[in-house]
């Protein structure tokens, strides 16, 4: 058995088409992010991203949970200081992403973890807000 074998294959196509159909108006794709944990293998996933200044960006996740258990993603700038969270450890509530307005232009940070999965599959869709 190889090492792909040893984990499901994540298949985050699906999660990105759900996330994509429900933008909101008037909202521009940027890009999209695979977060494949392999079956837990990986406990974090960074990407990076050239953020720019007065722009609004809005970071969506979608994984096949409904209320979005067990993935959180955390931004960061570019000198790694953690600017929000997709969860709220005081009520433990996963939300589907985050919006942020830049105040610097700079390489920011997208980072997933897990937070007591089930599933270490899920898919991340950043766009620029108009």
């Amino acid at each position: 058995m190889g090492l792909s074998d040893a984990y499901a294959q994540c298949d985050a196509e699906k999660f990105t088409e759900k996330i994509i159909s429900g933008l909101p108006d008037g909202a521009t794709f940027l890009k999209s992010y695979k977060i494949d944990g392999e079956g837990g293998r990986k406990d974090k996933i960074e990407f990076p991203y050239i953020f720019r200044q007065n722009s609004t960006y809005l970071i969506n996740i979608a994984n096949k949970d409904p209320e979005l258990k067990g993935v959180v993603l955390n931004l960061y700038d570019s000198n790694r200081n953690l600017i929000g969270t997709s969860y709220d450890a005081s009520s433990k509530k996963f939300r589907q992403g985050l919006g942020y307005t830049c105040s610097s232009t700079g390489v920011y940070y997208l980072t997933f973890s897990f937070e007591g999965a089930k599933d270490y599959c899920a898919a991340a869709v950043l766009v620029l807000k108009k």
